[in-house]
């Protein structure tokens, strides 16, 4: 082989010239021209999903997530086209119990808005499905998924059959007995699914904007306390989204509007009352009890953000200080949203931009603590540290 010595070879007898090494092991091959690719795609869907959210919002406080009782995952991506069709979709929902209890005698007019509301939701939905269908095939076709990432990107595709799955499962539940919305304990798996799934795609754009040997070596600089106290975080943010999800799943937010009190008492009278069900039933139906949850977790939730924020201070790390600090500080802002969102009675548009402040809190905790294992290591030179 070129450039062997012999064990007899004088030391200081030239040989012939090495090969250079060659760089970018870690990160050869056509897939890594793909990462920043992929990471864009993930951009598109965490934005689709966040719209989805918006707008499964917007269906939900205007009562439209009943106006169409039947799935139909393929044909149901086209509108009706002219009068007959709208005539056959508003029987059809005249069948339904919101329409016989809440909203018996709605003209054909009035159906329109609420149908367009729950169409657009479920169509944004296939729109996700079909980008991540696409975007995945190209990927995997030219060989531009990084290592270890295909079983990733196949989990998220994963995760949204099943939120298409469980939005029926929701939907249904409405559909029968005497109910006039959905079940709000459905409402909240359906809602902590749609975050559990930009939870994933933000976690991956966040690594896919770093080179793997870059990762491998900030991972030697993590910081294990805020790792810990990172974790606590996202596990308490997730339990309060679940909680807000309650809250809007049975319109609690508009009961109370006084601040810091419930109207006038701290612990709402009558909170473990529930018709026709037992006692624990109270946590999911009864709109004192589930509001003073969503508050008192809020209350907790601020607490244990300052606290990290005070604990990040230690962190040699500039950057890990800077990602708890702005998560106490949108917490905060949060809060303040809230507050203002149950004095107004939860109207529609403080109520968009509390759940939209929600997805940007989700976000920037599984930032912190991203940056808690992945911290970028600044420079004491360049004032970065």
């Amino acid at each position: 082989m070129a450039g062997k010595r012999s064990i007899f070879e004088d030391v200081g007898a030239p040989s012939a010239p090495r090969a250079a090494p060659k760089g970018g092991m870690i990160e050869g091959g056509r897939s890594k021209g793909g990462r920043r690719a992929i990471r864009i795609w993930l951009m598109v869907i965490f934005a689709m999903v966040a719209a989805m959210v918006a707008v499964g919002g917007l269906t939900r406080m205007t009562d439209s997530g009943l106006s169409i009782t039947q799935w139909n995952p393929i044909m149901g991506a086209l509108p009706p086209l002219n009068t007959a069709d709208w005539m056959h979709q508003f029987t059809l929902y005249k069948q339904s119990p919101q329409y016989k209890i809440l909203n018996h005698g709605m003209e054909l007019s009035q159906f329109k808005v609420i149908f367009w509301w729950e169409w657009s939701h479920r169509n944004l939905g296939r729109a996700v499905g079909l980008v991540w269908g696409l975007g995945f095939l190209f990927f995997w076709l030219t060989k531009r998924i990084p290592a270890g990432y295909t079983p990733r990107l196949l989990w998220l595709g994963a995760l949204g059959g099943l939120q298409g799955l469980i939005g029926w499962w929701m939907v249904s539940s409405g559909l029968h007995g005497r109910m006039i919305t959905v079940a709000s304990y459905r409402l909240a798996t359906h809602l902590g699914l749609a975050f559990i799934i930009l939870g994933f795609s933000a976690w991956y754009i966040f690594l896919l904007g770093r080179k793997e040997a870059e990762l491998i070596q900030a991972r030697r600089a993590r910081d294990p306390a805020m790792m810990t106290m990172g974790s606590i975080l996202v596990g308490m943010v997730f339990v309060q989204l679940i909680l807000g999800a309650l809250t809007a799943g049975i319109d609690a937010g508009r009961y109370f509007p006084t601040w810091p009190d419930m109207n006038g008492r701290f612990f709402p009278a009558d909170a473990f009352q529930v018709s026709g069900g037992p006692w624990y039933l109270a946590f999911f139906e009864n709109a004192g009890l589930v509001q003073f949850d969503h508050r008192i977790w809020a209350y907790t939730l601020v607490t244990f953000t300052l606290i990290a924020a005070w604990m990040a201070r230690r962190s040699a790390q500039g950057a890990i200080r800077f990602a708890f600090v702005a998560v106490a500080c949108w917490a905060l802002v949060q809060m303040t949203l809230g507050i203002f969102t149950a004095l107004y009675a939860a109207p529609l548009e403080l109520s968009s931009v509390h759940q939209l402040g929600a997805i940007v809190l989700w976000v920037l905790v599984l930032r912190a603590r991203n940056m808690a294992q992945f911290p970028r290591v600044g420079s004491i030179r360049k004032g970065t540290a």
